[in-house]
């Protein structure tokens, strides 16, 4: 310290303090009294400069330093711990930005990965449906591939067993039940009219979505909802009536498909509440559920004759080729549903109803592409209107 200038109670006397304050200044005759600094910049440390002073007239006692904290060592390692502080935080938030980098591209190889396992379903089962027309057993094939891949997955612990009980069972039979017709009936509409139609069709399921939640259920929607169902019902019926191959068991199909998937999704809202089975499982189980609901009514429609009639009737006509299409539209079927409930675990219902849009636009372009299926500018137009529909449903619904 250069200097130190010190108020003494009972004298005006200025103690300056030159040299170090190791050294005890000499022939300095003081009161009692006692002299200290102020506290120390670093919190909880107090620098005293001496005990109190007996002294007389006649006696002098030197001027000790009772207790004295190196200050510039003090200082020193309070600049280093703020600098190491400094360093964590910016570790930290170098840490988050990665882990939200990684959480992106994990969620666009789920997309890319959606999109693309859905546009190759959607081509196979097409073809397996031109050649074999029989859209109940192909639904069944579809649900039994995907059951046995996830029961052999669960038997050689590639995928965790979920732990179920007769109430998640119980809750999940009316989903189970909804996911049947659904896929039953899209099936029969994708064996009767074109990919594309049957798509855009069900472009239009937000709005079978509103009106059975706000007539049945009661619930009521922002106006922006209902004014972005304007667009979805003018697309889907301006390419319903330019469609050039329209056939209204097509159009039927997929529209008991959109009524099925709403009711689908409301009751697994209801059911699944507090349930802890991931997405990839929650899929699994319900598949089992669903193949179990739908034999014996696809044994029932169909039949074992006319499954063996028109099975040696695709391998005439295809050749063992048709056995390839019939195990790539069963396995792909299964992977882009379990990759979509995977995605569903680490998204927003949000992102997730905006990645369901633009998998309808990337089936529909690309077996348009594939099946060279005319399309009229105006149907094309309706098909761009309903999409764009679908994304400001999205939107409003938010």
């Amino acid at each position: 310290f250069e200097a130190m200038v010190c108020s003494l109670k009972q004298s005006s006397l200025t103690l300056t303090l030159s040299s170090p304050l190791k050294e005890k200044p000499q022939g300095l005759r003081l009161q009692r009294s006692v002299v200290s600094l102020p506290r120390s910049p670093i919190k909880g440390t107090h620098l005293i400069l001496c005990r109190s002073l007996h002294s007389s007239a006649n006696s002098v006692k030197p001027l000790y330093v009772s207790e004295l904290v190196s200050l510039s060592m003090k200082l020193r390692a309070q600049k280093n711990v703020i600098q190491c502080k400094a360093k964590e935080d910016d570790g930290l938030q170098s840490l988050e930005e990665k882990t939200a980098a990684a959480l992106k591209l994990k969620i666009s190889i789920y997309f890319a990965t959606w999109w693309a396992l859905n546009v190759v379903f959607n081509i196979y089962n097409k073809k397996v449906l031109n050649a074999f027309p029989y859209p109940w057993l192909t639904s069944t094939l579809s649900l039994a591939t995907g059951s046995l891949i996830m029961l052999i997955s669960w038997a050689t612990k590639i995928a965790e067993t979920p732990k179920t009980d007769f109430q998640f069972w119980k809750s999940l039979f009316p989903v189970a039940v909804a996911h049947t017709i659904g896929h039953v009936a899209a099936t029969v509409s994708m064996s009767k009219v074109a990919v594309s139609f049957t798509h855009i069709i069900k472009s239009g399921e937000p709005a079978c979505s509103v009106l059975v939640s706000r007539f049945l259920l009661g619930e009521s929607f922002p106006t922006a909802v209902y004014l972005s169902l304007i667009p979805i019902i003018g697309g889907c019926a301006l390419s319903a009536i330019t469609e050039l191959n329209f056939n209204m068991t097509g159009f039927m199909g997929a529209m008991i498909s959109n009524l099925a998937f709403v009711f689908r999704n409301i009751f697994s809202k209801k059911g699944m509440k507090g349930k802890s089975v991931s997405g990839m499982n929650y899929y699994a189980c319900l598949s089992i559920l669903s193949l179990l609901i739908l034999t014996p009514f696809a044994i029932a429609v169909e039949g074992p004759q006319m499954w063996a009639a028109g099975w040696e009737n695709a391998i005439s006509q295809i050749g063992p080729h048709f056995i390839w299409w019939v195990a790539a539209q069963s396995v792909f079927y299964h992977l882009y549903n379990q990759v979509s409930y995977m995605s569903l675990d680490e998204i927003s219902p949000l992102t997730f109803s905006i990645g369901n849009t633009m998998k309808r636009i990337s089936v529909i372009v690309s077996s348009i592409i594939i099946f060279r299926t005319p399309v009229q500018p105006i149907n094309a137009l309706g098909a761009a209107i309903a999409v764009f529909g679908t994304f400001l449903y999205s939107q409003a619904k938010q």
